[in-house]
This record gives structure tokens, sequence and C-alpha cells, in this order.
């Protein structure tokens, strides 16, 4: 792919991110007043908040920040895991000295939740992604056990695999906040409701930030290097 077409689809995301964010602003705004409630019995409430808590487990000689706000297929996590192998295998560095960090914003938001809301609110559909299985639209995480890049199943580059060596996966606040208002919006539901939900159903090892604008300024200032994905 040309560096002018990479530009091209980068800037596509971003545009949609921007009008989704606008969106779901007045889907925050009116959602309750429009919306019908879930009930309480089928819908979790989270004690998680957003904090910098994933600061102090930045920790280790090789650190490498891989800002990644669009599926791409699953790639992002390839090269997460081409991080700990290459410096395994090549440089004879093992896993407690390589941190690398995931983000989990923009369209890669509901990729760092748990198969349960994935079924519940259909995220398969709304994000139009398939079940290669199947060839329907996923009703679980595809990212969280056995990821399907490249035409391959690789269960060592998924969420799961990637926490266990190590590796510190960050979701946005923000963006979580704003893709629980388009999905409310589009379910017909509560946003609050939704928005605590989906908090309650963050996949384990996964740390919820205030805002991924500042997670990247504060990588930076702690001395990781930046790989966009």
């Amino acid at each position: 792919m040309s560096h002018a077409s990479s530009l091209a689809r980068r800037n596509a995301t971003v545009a949609l991110f921007v009008i989704s964010a606008a969106t779901a602003a007045l889907a925050l705004a009116v959602g309750s007043l429009h919306a019908k409630s879930v009930s309480t019995s089928t819908t979790a409430v989270s004690s998680i908040e957003p904090s910098n808590a994933w600061l102090g487990k930045l920790k280790g000689k090789h650190r490498q920040f891989f800002d990644n706000p669009s599926p791409n297929g699953g790639i992002a996590l390839v090269h997460v895991m081409n991080y700990y192998d290459t410096y395994n295998k090549a440089f004879g560095v093992k896993d407690v000295d390589v941190k690398a960090v995931l983000t989990f914003y923009g369209a890669t938001t509901f990729y760092a939740l748990n198969d349960a809301v994935w079924a519940k609110y259909k995220l398969g559909e709304f994000l139009d992604t398939t079940d290669p299985a199947t060839g329907k639209p996923a009703t679980a995480n595809p990212w969280r056990s056995a990821p399907v890049i490249l035409g391959m199943t690789l269960p060592s580059a998924s969420i799961e695999s990637l926490s266990s060596r190590g590796a510190t996966l960050i979701l946005c606040n923000n963006a979580l906040s704003i893709f629980a208002g388009l999905l409310a919006q589009k379910r017909g539901l509560a946003t609050n409701v939704v928005y605590e939900d989906l908090k309650a159903n963050i996949l384990p090892g996964i740390d919820l930030v205030p805002g991924m604008v500042i997670a990247v300024e504060q990588a930076q200032r702690a001395g990781l290097s930046y790989h966009r994905q």
C-alpha cells in the first residue's frame, strides 16, 4: 500500500471517529429522556474507575507504545507478539525485560470487552465484524483467545496471551463513553446503563484510563518508543 493510500485510510478512520463522537454527544445528552432502561437483573454496575494505575506497570528495559485505534485485521496483536518474540529469540531478552503497551479506543474500543457483552449487545453486528468460522456477525470477542489474523488462527497473539506475557493493555474511558452512547442509541437503551454495563465487563488485565489523548503523552514522557498501528 502506498504512503498516500495509507494516509488516506488513517484520515478516514479519524474522520469517522470525530463524527461518531459528535453523534454520541447528542445521544449522551438526550438518551435518558428518550431511551428505555435495561433491567438491573441483567445489567452489571461497575466499581471500576478510570485511573493512571497503568503508569506503575511501565517497567522493563525495552518499552514501546502500540497505538491502535483501528482493528486493521488484528495486525497490532501480531506486532506486539513479534515485539516480545523477537527480543526473546534474536536478542536473548526475557519477557520480564520487555514492556509493550497496547491501546483500545476509536474503532477498537469494544475489543477490550468480554464475550458476554459481545453476545448481549450484538457487537459483531454493530461493528460489522464477522466470525470467520460461521461467516455471521461475531457473538464473542474475536481477539480474546484465538484471533484469526491474515487467515491464520493465532492464540499466541490473543489478548489473553499478550497480557500473560506482561503487556499492558489500556482502554480509553472517553471512547467507552462515546461508543456506549452510540450503542445505546442503536439498541434503544439508556446510555448511562449501557456504559455501566460495558465498564463492568472489561476483560481482566485491561486498565481503564481517563483519555487516550493523555495516555499517549504520558507514555512519551515515560520514555516509551511509539509505534502507530
